[in-house]
């Protein structure tokens, strides 16, 4: 069958119009695509943990009170006390701090502190107005579901004992979301505490003044004493916001 001229025309222009829709739908998938992996890669940026120890020095850290944390093979050691190391660059809230650590023997003692409202400039500024964290599975103290590793000292009872034994590495995950503090050790719930949670009161002058905390604040890491020696081996944030 003979085509003519204007059946031509016609057909060079209907394939003409089909190809530059094929075009455009294949550009409208590409720039879907693009789009879809930017947001992608901002999802799985924002959920990269943040390194506070660089494995070198404690450039980043600042030192208040008696004895020091050292840099030894490229792990924190906790000597003398007490004092503490706190990271003055920025306050956090909505994040998951993962420290992981060992024990010299399981009376040594340290901790992570969290919500601290200021800079301290004393240590016992920073137990009084923040949350200590505890590491400590012993007895030599004060020991007891109070005062064991993983709960917020003398304010909460711990719920699982799962530190493991001298020189073997302990993962503890603190996530602050919103007033609320959850803490594990191990992948073991130890510590599930929101703001105006009944606590019991102080009974020793060494414990912590009660009373709110922030949603968000400075963080540290306590050098107790002389014959508690703590390794940390990493210290690191990661925002949960979506």
């Amino acid at each position: 069958m003979e085509i003519s001229p204007e059946g031509s025309a016609i057909f060079l222009l209907l394939n003409y119009r089909y190809t530059q829709f094929e075009k455009i739908k294949m550009n409208h998938r590409l720039i879907i695509f693009i789009c879809y992996m930017a947001l992608a890669f901002s999802w799985i940026h924002a959920q990269e943990w943040k390194q506070l120890f660089n494995g070198e020095d404690l450039a980043e850290w600042e030192q208040i009170g008696p004895g020091e944390f050292v840099v030894e093979n490229g792990l924190l050691k906790t000597v003398g006390g007490m004092g503490m190391i706190f990271y003055p660059a920025e306050r956090f809230g909505d994040v998951i701090i993962r420290v992981v650590y060992t024990v010299k023997d399981n009376d040594c003692n340290s901790g992570v502190f969290i919500r601290l409202p200021e800079k301290p400039w004393d240590p016992w500024a920073a137990v009084n107005s923040g949350y200590e964290v505890q590491i400590d599975n012993g007895t030599r103290h004060v020991g007891g579901d109070f005062h064991c590793t993983g709960v917020l000292y003398s304010l909460t009872r711990a719920i699982a004992h799962p530190q493991k034994a001298p020189g073997e590495w302990n993962t503890m995950e603190i996530i602050l979301d919103g007033q609320r503090t959850i803490v594990h050790v191990n992948g073991e719930k130890v510590t599930d505490f929101t703001e105006g949670d009944q606590v019991p009161p102080k009974i020793r002058d060494f414990e912590p003044d009660r009373g709110p905390r922030p949603a968000s604040g400075y963080i540290g890491l306590q050098n107790h004493d002389s014959e508690s020696i703590v390794y940390f081996k990493e210290v690191a944030v990661k925002s949960i916001k979506q």
